[in-house]
């Protein structure tokens, strides 16, 4: 059976799972209202039709939220003043706080809302991403079958709202933070001249980010989705009552990085730019 999807918005993940499900025969809708030509490319590449936003939360089985985070709860509310009161299922599938997730769902009752979260590289040249669902039984049930037999795999964790979005967090608080401090070690012994020296003692180590200096430029390209997603996981750490200043610092430090959205650079152009703020000691 066909569904019709709303996309909000097709970015390079969002795309590549419009992508998935038109490979399925479905039908996916976006809106091309305020977007860039890249995101239009985006879109056509991967098959998506484009509609006004009333037209698909009209026409919409099911709406998929993969955004940014910081743009998730504005896209909800734009949802939530066209919504008709159709039976179609939220999925919010975006890297926020389990908080902001019950404060979509409260936004958009009663349209039912599924809590979800990627972990993985977009679904392309074979790659397979697993995306966790929370929600209650049948509307994950839903969201299980709509991926069936595509390159995203599903997996459910529970019907607590946030469980999924709390398990995101949970695993980018090391995964992101983690390339946030192999980027300033890095960058702090390359200062000095001892750069080789410290990829050598990195190289010791099983699967250290030390030793993975190309991706220093692409965590400087991706800060401004990431520097958000932290600031959520410290929310996440102190509703728990755990430390939150590593998260805290972690989004200051990327935030040096803001200048760099998208771009492509190398690992010296990504250090300079992380250095481009500091403080002058004379």
């Amino acid at each position: 059976m066909t569904v019709v999807v709303g996309l909000l918005h097709p970015g390079s993940m969002g795309a590549a799972f419009g992508a998935q499900l038109r490979l399925r025969g479905h039908t996916v809708l976006w809106c091309p209202d305020g977007r860039s030509d890249a995101t239009r490319r985006r879109a056509q590449d991967a098959g998506l039709r484009a509609a006004g936003l009333p037209e698909i939360v009209a026409r919409s089985e099911v709406m998929l939220s993969l955004c940014p985070p910081a743009a998730s709860e504005q896209i909800a509310a734009d949802v939530a003043e066209l919504r008709t009161g159709s039976e179609a299922v939220y999925v919010e599938a975006n890297a926020v706080a389990p908080f902001r997730v019950q404060r979509i769902a409260d936004s958009l009752g009663p349209t039912p809302v599924v809590d979800a979260a990627v972990v993985g590289s977009p679904p392309v040249g074979g790659k397979s991403p697993m995306l966790y669902l929370a929600a209650a039984a049948g509307h994950t049930d839903r969201i299980v079958e709509l991926f069936a037999g595509t390159d995203v795999r599903t997996h459910i964790v529970g019907d607590r709202l946030g469980a999924a979005s709390a398990l995101k967090l949970a695993y980018s608080s090391y995964q992101k933070v983690s390339r946030v401090l192999a980027a300033v070690a890095y960058g702090a012994a390359d200062a000095y001249g001892v750069g080789d020296e410290l990829l050598a003692i990195a190289a010791e180590r099983t699967g250290s980010y030390l030793v993975e200096t190309d991706y220093i430029p692409k965590t400087a390209a991706r800060a401004w989705r990431w520097g958000p997603e932290i600031e959520d996981t410290a929310a996440l750490l102190a509703a728990a009552g755990l430390p939150d200043a590593l998260m805290h610092a972690a989004a200051e430090t990327l935030a040096r990085w803001d200048s760099c959205k998208d771009a492509s650079l190398d690992v010296t152009e990504a250090l300079e730019a992380l250095r481009a703020e500091r403080d002058d000691p004379s």
